[in-house]
């Protein structure tokens, strides 16, 4: 009989440690836990949480990691309250310092960056599409940050831009950086278009990696956006979500 293969490390539920809990918006929050693989991580890449009621009754989410690899033994979620959802619930509502809870992870291997991937980098996101994101960003500051970056996101309000403050004093200080935000929800904002697009390339140069990450409908537009402009489709990589 052949023996079943042991499943990679990764992929067994280990808890995890609830060490801080932050409002990042009004709908975001911040999560903060301790964990075994916090420094075995690299930037895009996602972890699973699993959550189990006392009948047994058990739900699973997806969460990209927002936090850079720092040696701190920690991870940051930043996780949406959405309207019915259990798993988010329980985070923006119920979740509180000093709890437990399943997690596995890391995962994904084709979304990511490294320092040793180099740049340029074009990174472009919708909404909380802009978490794995700012995971690379983080770690770009710290561990390259001569590579060039450019963030162009989107977002509905300025209430709703995750990471706002951070992101507006990276742009103000770190020389390889910059930041194109659009609101689509407030007077004279659009949704992200080609003209959009060009001036990030014309900042930026040609890119040696494009990231998108959001909705299934905003990674569709925006890939297609991307190849109109002359992107090679070979250094487009996507991360999406919802329906």
């Amino acid at each position: 009989m052949i023996e079943p293969r042991p499943l990679p490390a990764r992929l067994h539920w280990q808890e995890a440690e609830i060490v801080a809990i932050a409002s990042v918006t009004p709908r975001v929050k911040s999560v903060r836990f301790r964990v075994g693989f916090a420094d075995a991580f690299r930037p895009g890449q996602h972890v699973d949480v699993r959550l189990t009621a006392p009948d047994g009754y058990q739900a699973q989410r997806s969460y990209s990691i927002a936090s850079a690899p720092d040696a701190s033994g920690t991870i940051e979620l930043m996780i949406e309250g959405l309207d019915a959802g259990e798993v988010s619930g329980f985070f923006t509502e119920v979740a509180e310092i000093g709890d437990r809870i399943e997690l596995r992870g890391p995962i994904g291997g084709s979304f990511v960056w490294e320092p040793r991937d180099g740049g340029p980098l074009l990174l472009v996101a919708g909404g909380s599409g802009v978490v794995p994101l700012l995971a690379m960003l983080r770690h770009r500051a710290a561990a390259a940050p001569g590579v060039p970056a450019t963030l162009v996101y989107s977002a509905r309000t300025r209430g709703e831009v995750i990471a706002r403050d951070e992101l507006a004093e990276r742009a103000h200080r770190e020389a390889g950086f910059s930041l194109i935000l659009t609101l689509t929800r407030e007077p004279g904002g659009r949704r992200i278009d080609r003209a959009m697009l060009a001036l990030a390339l014309e900042r930026l140069g040609t890119p040696a990696h494009a990231f998108v990450c959001g909705s299934n409908p905003f990674v569709g537009a925006v890939s297609d956006l991307l190849l109109d402009v002359g992107l090679p489709p070979g250094i487009i990589r996507t991360e999406r979500f919802g329906g």
